[in-house]
């Protein structure tokens, strides 16, 4: 009986036994393969799961999210092909550049092409690489790369005198980001029916010019414009947003190339507390604005002389190729007649940051260099009202008279708002071919009061007034002085006939009272595209020239413009 008892009972235990080491089995089995896909969706994960599932506190102050993934492998494979590509590629850049080089050859030369051109033994060094979009209609990626070259670039001058001067182009130095697109895509082999290139950015380009057998410096004048040369080809041929289209299937891609996709206007207003340059004096600073940085493309002011706070109030229009992109640069220079002009400062604004159709009006902080935005150095102010009109952005009012004027975008803005009365005299005046339109009217300004001027007096308080003008007119006003007040109420309002209310400027500028002087206290200008545009609307305006101070303002425009005929010597239409 009891040998029976045992033998169930051990039977029993081994089932139990096996039982068991099959379940921990199946178990750790389980285990193994949870975490194999956990550790699989490790491999998968980008850097914005990476942070979401961590939040950037716990992460070590050495830990760098790279918006780049790195490409050694692919300098590794381009060292070895680099022979073939060198061979391939210098015949393509001498048949493609050397054109363009003709294209922006200096008036200097006769002629400038190339008798040598190889890219030498060193390969480029691409140093990482983003995916800038990707989506069903194509991808867009860039890659950055450094190229420190060997080539063996000879350029054949020759002047107008009828010299030839063989010129070595040496010690090459280049670091750019490179933009390719592949678009659109499509269900056959290689699965993109073309490619496009661009350099998006180039961060560096260095080189050195030597004459064969001489110093190109004993040849005035030709170092410096072989330079420009090179560098303005570059720019205007393939920087972005200029690209070159390589199809790749058969077709029509004349989508993918460069084309207008709007209009910047741009209001260069005036500039405050500018660094001084000059020993002797004050600078005499003027502006250079630009979208695309081509000589021919970039707009420049007029010279303001001896004089720290410029007011220019000066129109500009640009084309756009890519808002998204591209940028406006202002930079303020110190005139120095015929010596070079010296950078005092400079100034950028993102297209994309500006709402289509709507006035951004801004001051921004001028820096010395515009890749490094840590310059704690103040170097003074820019004063600038931006208008961005895309192509096919529709008119909230139509402007039925857009056919007949020659009008920029802002003036088209404006306009459309004024579709009063009228209509049948311009469409009389159509036939006659208008041209120009004058911003008439009335601005009403009203002072309405002023916070936290500054003290002027012994006792701690000033006797502020206020003197109103327009810059093209000689018409002033001047508000009731109100006594010992450093936050005085006028309540007054005065009426300006505006001749051109595009082009003109209000200035209000405070004094302090005294029975035998005046002391100034500081200014306020404005310029009228806000009231043009809203054609009523009340802010406060701080006081330029003072540590504190504002003036509340109301103002309101009352239009009146005038059309003007450009084959008729009659007097100009009111409305």
């Amino acid at each position: 009986m009891g040998f029976l008892v045992g033998l169930v009972l051990g039977i029993a235990a081994g089932v139990a036994l096996i039982v068991g080491f099959a379940r921990a089995e199946n178990s750790r089995a389980a285990r193994r393969r949870q975490l194999a896909a956990t550790i699989a969706s490790f491999s998968k994960m980008t850097i914005e799961d990476s942070r979401k599932l961590l939040p950037a506190d716990l992460y070590p102050s050495w830990v760098v999210f790279s918006t780049q993934q790195k490409l050694k492998w692919l300098n590794q494979e381009l060292i070895k092909i680099w022979p073939f590509v060198n061979t391939a590629a210098s015949e393509l850049i001498k048949t493609s550049v050397e054109p363009v080089l003709e294209q922006y050859r200096p008036m200097v030369l006769a002629s400038l092409k190339f008798s040598k051109l190889i890219l030498g033994t060193v390969a480029p060094q691409f140093t990482g690489v983003s995916i800038i979009e990707s989506d069903e209609s194509g991808i867009v990626m860039e890659l950055e790369m450094n190229w420190d070259a060997n080539p063996s670039i000879i350029l054949d001058v020759k002047t107008r005198l009828g010299v030839s001067l063989p010129i070595q182009v040496k010690d090459i130095g280049f670091t750019g980001v490179f933009r390719l697109i592949f678009k659109p895509l499509v269900d056959q082999l290689p699965c993109f029916g073309a490619v496009c290139f661009s350099l998006r950015k180039k961060k560096k380009l260095d080189f050195r010019l030597k004459v064969i057998g001489g110093e190109i410096s004993a040849i005035p004048g030709i170092s410096d414009a072989l330079e420009d040369t090179i560098k303005n080809a570059i720019e205007d041929s393939i920087t972005w947003p200029v690209r070159k289209v390589i199809p790749i299937i058969p077709g029509d891609y004349s989508d993918l190339e460069l084309k207008p996709a709007g209009t910047l206007e741009v209001k260069l207003v005036q500039a405050r507390d500018l660094t001084n340059k000059d020993l002797i004096g004050k600078s005499d600073p003027f502006a250079i604005v630009y979208i695309r940085p081509l000589p021919d493309k970039m707009k420049r002011s007029k010279t303001i002389n001896n004089d720290l706070n410029p007011i220019w109030n000066e129109h500009f229009e640009f084309t756009v190729e890519d808002s998204d992109t591209q940028t406006v640069t202002v930079k303020i220079y110190d005139d120095d007649g015929i010596q070079e002009s010296e950078l005092i400062g400079c100034a950028q604004v993102r297209l994309k940051d500006l709402q289509p159709g709507k006035v951004k009006d801004v001051w921004l902080k001028l820096v010395k260099d515009l890749e490094i935005q840590r310059d704690r150095k103040d170097r003074g102010q820019v004063h600038i009202e931006l208008l961005y009109c895309p192509f096919n952005m529709k008119d909230e009012t139509p402007n039925p008279f857009r056919q007949q004027f020659s009008m920029t975008s802002l003036e088209r803005t404006m306009t459309s708002m004024e579709n009063g009365s009228g209509g049948a005299d311009l469409n009389r005046l159509s036939s006659r071919k208008k041209k120009e339109i004058i911003m008439r009217g009335v601005l009403s300004v009203t002072v309405i009061s002023g916070e936290d001027l500054p003290a002027m007096d012994m006792n701690g308080k000033s006797d502020p007034y206020v003197v109103l003008s327009l810059k093209k007119s000689k018409t002033k006003y001047k508000t009731r002085v109100v006594n010992e007040s450093l936050n005085p109420v006028w309540n007054q309002t005065f009426d300006f006939v505006v001749e051109d209310g595009l082009h003109d400027m209000l200035m209000l500028e405070v004094y302090d009272h005294d029975t035998f002087r005046r002391d100034y206290m500081g200014r306020c200008i404005l310029t009228l595209t806000k009231v043009l545009m809203e054609e009523e609307y009340k802010d406060s305006f701080i006081l330029e020239g003072a540590k504190t101070g504002k003036l509340n303002l109301h103002l309101k425009w009352s239009p009146q413009p005038i059309f003007r005929d450009s084959r008729e010597e009659d007097s100009p239409r009111f409305r």
